[in-house]
């Protein structure tokens, strides 16, 4: 043990003990927690259906709203009340992925490995067509853009179209931790809170964006309009990672009508084709792809199931995750795994006779990979904001997410001053032999990453979980790796009787959790433009590299954003790819 470890450890338990005598923990049903979620854990049961029936549960498809359905019917079975969907306008068609074949049929014969994006349409029938390539021009404007693409124009018809080089992926000779050491952890919890003012770091001048370039959603537009307009038969893309890892989102225009059939292909296929046609071979590709369409998918659906209280029964503690997930896999460790981990969380204190005085609710949320939209539309509907609040705003104690993988809990960091941070501090000191070391504060607002910043954003205690990586970033996030055999069983059933334990606590304490008072709340950020970049860099607090603005994360900012981030948002993203960059937590 180094003596920086030592005194770290020391600070902290100082801090822990100046609030023990404002905390009162309820040691017999902490105990009772223990044994319940170690003993009896439903949480790989829960889910296995989650993934392996409902998988995946893509925004606005069918298998979305049976999750969720299935979800009020297993709570309700364990004792929990008012279960119900609750609608959102999603606004865009449900979309699946039925069918997907690809083969290289000459010159030699090979399956494929691919991924469709989603909202864009399928083959008719069996396509079979000559591969060729296209290299598109570095930052276009539209006028250079269309200029190329009128001078390729006579090649892409009843074509399959690769669209630009593929990406080097190297060999990682130093793999990404899958534990974090209670060090970091410790120092991260030791940190001011994040959040203030601060201060830019000098940094050398960046070149400016030639004033009309296209940002990538105008980019993907204009070109899948010219493929469509012109007789692609599949545009191809490469994933630009290794060991087969596939990333595939969405197109732009969530339009079927406005992109031809595009498939994510690995990268190692990719490459081969590629190195094919620079031969000068001949190379041909047949696809099969069914893709399907939802009108009823422009309504979306948050789930949502309490465990009623006593006589503080119109405050509410919450609890959840996104149920939602991208369509390459079943979606296990983003982010079955955090509502399995959460609804596991309610069974427990249900098994255990909990009688909370605050109303205990579970939420699993729709629409987060496409901007936390369920989680936004809930807290809009339900609470307003700190400008413009409803009258359940002063009556919210807290919400706890879980959007991080598969790795046990480490620390969490809740939106409110010092006191809040020492509320959580006590209540899961009891807890620090499972791996969970404190809690920490953060000042800011700003709204992105996961659902708890919407909590964040409208001036509410919102509280994520830090967790360790295992191989969320390095392998399985939005990947179609991200399978049930990706979970560690101990570390789950660990996260969920923390979980538990801190929750009751809150529903439990003759105060609710110390939020902000109004003449000391944080500004919320100003809005900004789609494709806006920062002035200047801001320094991550978790790391030496700057950021610009990692939670702006969403595809919007894929282009016109740089391309190395830091390691707690942890990516490095090729506009052309379907990637984006990393969720900051």
């Amino acid at each position: 043990m180094t003596r920086r470890f030592c005194i770290a450890t020391g600070v902290l338990a100082l801090t822990v003990i100046s609030v023990a005598a404002q905390e009162r923990l309820d040691h017999d049903v902490f105990w009772k927690i223990r044994q319940e979620g170690t003993s009896n854990s439903q949480v790989l049961k829960t889910l296995h259906t989650l993934t392996d029936v409902y998988g995946p549960r893509l925004t606005g498809s069918p298998n979305l709203k049976a999750a969720g359905e299935w979800a009020i019917q297993e709570m309700q079975r364990w004792g929990m009340k008012n279960g119900h969907l609750e609608p959102w306008d999603f606004g865009r068609v449900g979309w699946a992925s039925e069918r997907l074949t690809a083969h290289i049929v000459s010159p030699v014969k090979d399956a494929l490995v691919v991924e469709a994006l989603a909202w864009t349409p399928g083959t008719n029938g069996t396509a079979r067509g000559q591969a060729v390539r296209l290299t598109l021009p570095q930052r276009p404007t539209k006028d250079s853009l269309a200029t190329y693409l009128e001078s390729v124009k006579s090649t892409v018809k009843g074509k399959m179209v690769l669209i630009n080089p593929p990406q080097t992926v190297l060999v990682a000779f130093n793999p990404t931790a899958l534990r974090r050491d209670d060090a970091e952890i410790i120092t991260q919890l030791n940190a001011a809170p994040g959040g203030g003012p601060q201060q830019a770091p000098a940094q050398a001048p960046q070149a400016p964006l030639a004033p009309q370039a296209l940002n990538n959603n105008q980019l993907q537009s204009q070109l899948n309009e010219f493929l469509t307009a012109n007789g692609a038969l599949v545009r191809v893309n490469d994933a630009g990672r290794d060991h087969g890892q596939i990333r595939a989102f969405n197109t732009p225009s969530y339009d079927v009508t406005k992109a031809p059939p595009t498939v994510v292909m690995r990268n190692e296929d990719y490459g081969r084709i590629w190195r094919l046609l620079a031969d000068g071979r001949t190379v041909e590709l047949e696809f099969e792809i069914v893709n399907r369409t939802y009108e009823e998918g422009k309504t979306a659906y948050n789930t949502i199931a309490e465990i009623p209280g006593t006589d503080r029964a119109d405050e509410v503690v919450m609890l959840g995750g996104h149920l939602d997930s991208w369509h390459a896999a079943t979606g296990a460790t983003d982010n079955a795994v955090g509502c399995a981990v959460m609804m596991e969380a309610a069974r427990i204190l249900t098994a255990v006779g909990a009688r909370p005085r605050r109303t205990i609710r579970v939420a699993l949320w729709s629409g987060e990979e496409q901007g936390l939209l369920g989680s936004q539309a809930y807290v809009r509907e339900h609470f307003g904001t700190a400008e413009e609040p409803k009258p359940a705003f002063a009556k919210f104690a807290g919400y706890f997410n879980m959007d991080n993988g598969t790795g046990k809990a480490r620390a969490m960091t809740v939106f409110g001053p010092t006191a809040a941070g020492a509320v959580l501090r006590e209540a899961l000191a009891p807890f620090a032999d499972l791996g969970v070391l404190g809690a920490t504060t953060t000042r800011s607002r700003n709204r992105g990453g996961t659902d708890h910043t919407s909590f964040n954003w409208a001036g509410l205690p919102g509280i994520g979980l830090t967790q360790d990586p295992i191989q969320y970033q390095s392998y399985t996030w939005h990947t179609n790796l991200d399978t049930y055999e990706r979970i560690v069983e101990d570390d789950v059933k660990k996260a969920a009787i923390v979980v538990a334990a801190a929750v009751y606590h809150l529903a439990m304490r003759d105060e609710p959790l110390p939020r902000f008072a109004a003449d000391q709340m944080p500004r919320r950020p100003p809005r900004r433009r789609n494709n806006d970049r920062l002035s200047s860099p801001r320094r991550c607090r978790w790391s030496r590299l700057p950021r610009y603005g990692c939670q702006f994360w969403w595809p919007q900012f894929w282009f016109s954003s740089p391309a190395r981030w830091c390691t707690w948002c942890l990516a490095t993203t090729r506009p052309t790819t379907g990637g984006w960059p990393m969720k900051r937590r």
